[in-house]
């Protein structure tokens, strides 16, 4: 099957999955749905974090769907059933951020523009939220009218290192051809492995025993530990954001949305980043950790709130 659900997290009716390919041959999964509501709103492109998949976000499709929202998700490479990049497949690897951005605009030209209707906006989380970025300032015409982006990961936190230590270490792990290796002195327990009370993501018991639940019925879905060249695009496009003619090229209206206990990206990074926006800015969610989409519905809520308030077209009363 190209999806799977679970008794916790069923498909949402209506899904159309399939596979298309980028041009540089990476075969990507996505996923799309109609609204439950008509008339149409618009599309709604999701765009998840680092090791997560399509069936991670499936109550969120079903929020986006009430607000009349087509709803077009994919996995991105090396992660969820798309193509993997290394022979030990559990490993997230890529060797620049520009494919990621490869990523989005193949999804946009395959699957989005030809059958998914007008206006289109972005929700990205985390990973998934720092390519939207670096889309938007490098693309032309960027197609989102506007982009919600959710705990964005603009600053890593919590490092045993000092930052530029680690920079320096992942570039020169790349130069010598170990790009491919796992970074050292991570957890790799899988997330399905996890204690609720080991975990930084989520305050929610139901909802992080619900993303276990996918994991063991469909194991082939897990993401490990990223690699060292993963590291190094990563800490190159976040290092790209401090860049002030960068930040000017990112020209669509971008609401960020912060988590106040967030212990994986930097709240106060997000709410620089925000200020120097040309159009757009960030709020936080006081209390709320990193997987906003995943959290309790007291910190959900919130984030719906500002998503209803920024969006043109949703409708709260119908979520």
């Amino acid at each position: 099957m190209i999806l799977t659900g679970t008794s916790e997290n069923p498909i949402p009716s209506g899904a159309d999955a399939g596979f298309f390919t980028t041009d540089d041959g990476v075969k990507l999964r996505y996923c799309r749905w109609k609204p439950a509501n008509q008339p149409s709103k618009g599309t709604l492109c999701l765009f998840a974090g680092r090791g997560e998949f399509i069936e991670k976000h499936f109550e969120t499709v079903a929020d986006l769907r009430r607000r009349g929202f087509h709803v077009a998700v994919l996995d991105w490479r090396g992660q969820g059933l798309s193509d993997r990049l290394l022979k030990e497949r559990r490993r997230s690897h890529i060797r620049h951020f520009r494919q990621y951005e490869s990523d989005v605009k193949a999804f946009l030209a395959e699957i989005v523009l030809p059958d998914c209707p007008p206006p289109f906006f972005a929700l990205g989380h985390s990973m998934g939220a720092l390519a939207l970025l670096h889309y938007a300032a490098s693309a032309r015409p960027v197609w989102f009218q506007r982009m919600v982006l959710c705990s964005p990961m603009v600053k890593l936190t919590g490092k045993s290192l000092p930052m530029p230590l680690i920079r320096l270490l992942a570039r020169l792990a790349c130069r010598v051809g170990l790009g491919g290796m796992e970074i050292p002195g991570r957890s790799g327990t899988p997330a399905e492995l996890q204690l609720f009370e080991d975990n930084e993501v989520t305050s929610d018991p139901v909802r992080f025993a619900r993303f276990k639940g996918i994991l063991e019925a469909a194991p082939e879905l897990s993401s490990g530990k990223p690699t060292l060249g993963w590291l190094n695009a990563a800490l190159s496009a976040m290092a790209a954001l401090r860049q002030e003619e960068f930040v000017r090229r990112i020209e669509s209206p971008v609401l960020m949305i912060a988590a106040g206990r967030d212990k994986v990206v930097s709240r106060r990074a997000i709410e620089h980043l925000g200020a120097r926006l040309t159009l757009g800015g960030a709020v936080t969610i006081d209390g709320a950790r990193h997987d906003l989409l995943n959290e309790q519905d007291i910190y959900r809520d919130q984030f719906w709130a500002a998503f209803d308030a920024f969006i043109p077209g949703s409708d709260r009363d119908q979520a």
